[in-house]
């Protein structure tokens, strides 16, 4: 009986119960108030966006800003859409995330479990990397790249991103495989296994939250990117957000504004669609072991 009472006191709706449910609603509606006014902005004529009724749903909705957002839209010299952008996205961002992740896996295994001479300060130095700023490292990259005849390429912008993940990369698989008992890693040396059938047998199985936290955050990250997409992917492999800009700065006369509302939702619904299906996954990475150690 006294349960059921504290329970009713607890569910009492008190002035800080109150206070923080009217501070929560608040927020929320703060952070999606643009989105909305994007998203009924991309259903309009151009005709009822003049009356100036930013808030207001569409009288008569309309596809046609997405359609020419997608394929008639100009992006520079092109009038093709931004179509094109994303194609451009996909290919920067399979390579970029496959690959970041399967070095930081490695990087952070051997440095967990081998740890060879001098590991601590090769890990201080990838930390140390961390912590650089992109714009101070674009120069020498354009110089290296140009030189070896990767500068404007797809290959030298998925290069890019691989030097700029390493860092990141090496600190999740690394705490995340430091968590681990030492006694596994024993016992399966016992049996026989070496560095790959070790890793690739055992500890890649083991590390599936942790590899899920990476890709989320290597697709989010590459997807988003603009600068290294502007400066290294050339004119043939621009991504999705530089085409983005190009659409909203290169409009002459009317500003269309449902066609630029409609092309930045479909620029952002990759790195939205990741999150929405996959956030229980990174929560699960997050809370098995990518902020430990």
């Amino acid at each position: 009986m006294s349960a059921v009472v504290l329970k009713r006191r607890q569910q009492r709706w008190t002035p800080a119960r109150f206070g923080i449910y009217a501070f929560l609603i608040t927020a929320a509606l703060f952070f999606l108030a643009p989105l909305y006014i994007m998203l009924v902005t991309s259903f309009k004529s151009m005709e009822e966006i003049r009356l100036g009724a930013l808030f207001a749903l569409p009288l008569q909705a309309t596809l046609e800003p997405w359609r020419a957002a997608w394929s008639e839209v100009c992006t520079g010299v092109s009038c093709e859409g931004v179509s094109a952008g994303f194609w451009n996205s996909v290919a920067i961002v399979v390579p970029s995330t496959i690959l970041p992740v399967l070095l930081g896996a490695l990087n952070g295994y051997a440095l967990s479990f081998w740890r060879p001479r001098g590991a601590n300060l090769l890990f201080g130095i990838l930390m140390l990397g961390a912590f650089i700023p992109v714009q101070v490292m674009i120069y020498p990259l354009v110089k290296v790249l140009a030189a070896v005849g990767l500068f404007s390429s797809l290959a030298g912008i998925v290069l890019v991103h691989v030097i700029f993940s390493m860092p990141v990369m090496t600190l999740l698989f690394r705490n995340y495989f430091s968590a681990i008992p030492q006694e596994l890693f024993k016992a399966a040396r016992i049996d026989g296994g070496g560095f790959w059938r070790i890793f690739v047998q055992l500890m890649l199985p083991m590390a599936t939250p942790i590899i899920v936290v990476a890709a989320i955050m290597q697709v989010t990250g590459v997807w988003n990117d603009y600068i290294l997409g502007l400066v290294f992917a050339g004119r043939e492999n621009l991504p999705m957000t530089v085409q983005l800009n190009n659409v909203i700065n290169t409009t002459t006369g009317e500003r269309l504004y449902n066609v630029n509302m409609a092309a930045t939702i479909l620029t952002s619904l990759v790195p939205l669609l990741v999150y929405f299906v996959s956030g229980r996954w990174f929560v699960r990475g997050i809370a098995a072991g990518a902020v430990k150690g």
